[in-house]
């Protein structure tokens, strides 16, 4: 376990060192939050939510934040694939997985903390959670999310070389599994030929879960989307791994 705790830790480092990448971060998340919170908040009524519209985006925004971070932790595979890093990890006498598990475990860290920052802001422009035990709900569904989409970011990483084609592929990747996830919408309300994909997306089962910790509403049972982040989870990162292990120089 020792190679994972240092592949963790290192990735966790970088992460705190980069100011700028924490900060810019915010920004998209933020300017959401802001702009449609305040903006739709005394004219949208979501059915079922006494809350405001607010209420209900915020947890969806913070899902959005945690999806970026983790996702594009997997350009850190790419970098250190460049910069001969990886090559030195892999040819050591450790494993293969441990070191995919402790990239995971980084990026899905970072994910958290960068969740956990837009949470506490949002306290200041209307989030109003329920209790520490549903903070610690929402804070559990952010780190299943942090894992799967940390998973799939390595897992395409590992079969790129550029850069710039893996930020490209992950954008396009990302807006599709954020738009289709009910965040900034409800899924009760949506079309019959759109409602399967929305049901097919992981993030959906991940906003629902943050949104029931933080508000205590939800449009599927909490427990349903706990079992379905974990099974995705597991499954990400047993993909993941198998193409971690692939990884040729």
């Amino acid at each position: 376990m020792d190679i994972v705790y240092t592949i963790w830790l290192r990735s966790v480092k970088r992460y705190l060192r980069s100011k700028s990448r924490i900060v810019g971060s915010l920004g998209m998340p933020l300017f959401l939050m802001l702009v449609l919170g305040f903006g739709l908040d005394s004219v949208v009524q979501i059915p079922g939510m006494e809350e405001g519209y607010m209420d209900f985006i915020i947890p969806g925004i913070v899902a959005m934040s945690v999806l970026f971070t983790s996702v594009f932790s997997g350009i850190q595979i790419i970098w250190d694939k460049q910069f001969g890093f990886l090559k030195a990890t892999l040819v050591a006498p450790v494993s293969r997985l441990e070191i995919m598990i402790g990239q995971t475990l980084g990026g899905a860290t970072a994910a958290v903390i960068q969740g956990l920052i837009l949470m506490v802001l949002a306290l200041f422009i209307g989030l109003h959670p329920l209790g520490i035990a549903g903070f610690l709900i929402a804070v559990g569904f952010m780190a299943l999310i942090g894992v799967t989409f940390t998973a799939l970011g390595i897992a395409i990483a590992s079969r790129m070389e550029d850069m710039h084609g893996f930020q490209l592929i992950m954008n396009f990747i990302v807006f599709l599994i954020f738009g289709l996830s009910g965040a900034l919408f409800p899924i009760d309300g949506l079309p019959d030929y759109i409602r399967p994909l929305t049901l097919a997306d992981p993030l959906t089962y991940g906003v629902e879960g943050i949104r029931y910790g933080l508000s205590g509403t939800a449009q599927i049972h909490p427990l349903t989307s706990l079992i379905v982040m974990i099974v995705c989870a597991a499954l990400m990162i047993v993909v993941g791994a198998y193409l971690f292990r692939k990884i040729r120089f």
